[in-house]
């Protein structure tokens, strides 16, 4: 079974008196394991495709499978505990709480489970660890370079064992070198630990670190090998 199945999905946003075509009718599917890259120029829709299949956006129609669950369909209490369960998701802003360490910051979506204070440290420990931040734990965001509070970023979005990574222009606010570093990481749990990711970036460079490239133009899913 795909991880990722997109049946015939608009998006329609509606400003006022007009409509906003986000993204014309869509299908896709993505196999478990997978690395899938979508690209396209700004307002194509590749951001609110990522956000339909995080469940963070709902499509206008259309059916949206993520580990066989149309979750099109949940309520928004029963989306909110599939995403913490199932999405891990990596903002290009990073989005780490100024006043708590890095430890902290990580720990956050374990709060909403059940897992004793003991379990909750192996977790934390274990995420920062595979992203190369041991050493950093109790750093401040502040404390950190960019470079490092993606990383940080990153080992949050995975310290639940998500089966789906979602990132969005990851890379986007980072150098070079720290793009490169943040990238290896993705490979990484794409290769070795078997996650799916799906990743938004205008970067073709980062786009060489996947295995599908997708490309959206103007709200539409371009047919594979067809870049906008």
């Amino acid at each position: 079974m795909p991880a990722v199945e997109i049946r015939n999905v608009t998006k329609i946003f509606k400003r006022e008196s007009t409509e906003v075509v986000a993204l014309h009718p869509t299908n896709l599917e993505l196999e478990a394991g997978g690395f899938l890259c979508l690209m396209g120029p700004s307002g194509s829709g590749k951001s609110t495709l990522l956000n339909l299949i995080a469940g963070i956006d709902r499509p206008t129609s259309g059916e949206v499978i993520v580990g066989e669950q149309d979750i099109a369909q949940m309520r928004e209490g029963q989306l909110a505990v599939w995403r913490n369960q199932t999405i891990g998701f990596i903002f290009q802003t990073f989005n780490l709480i100024p006043v708590l360490t890095a430890f902290e910051n990580v720990e956050l979506p374990l709060l909403l489970t059940r897992l004793s204070r003991t379990e909750r440290r192996e977790h934390v420990e274990t995420a920062l660890s595979l992203v190369g931040l041991t050493d950093r734990m109790d750093h401040f965001p502040r404390q950190l370079s960019g470079g490092q509070e993606q990383r940080v970023a990153i080992a949050r979005a995975i310290v639940t064992d998500p089966a789906l990574v979602l990132a969005d222009e990851p890379t986007g606010d980072l150098d070079a070198q720290s793009a490169d570093e943040v990238l290896s990481i993705l490979e990484k749990l794409n290769r070795e630990f078997g996650k799916t990711v799906v990743m938004v970036t205008h970067d073709p460079r980062a786009a060489r670190h996947a295995s599908m490239i997708r490309h959206l133009d103007k709200g539409i899913l371009l047919p594979e090998g067809v870049s906008a």
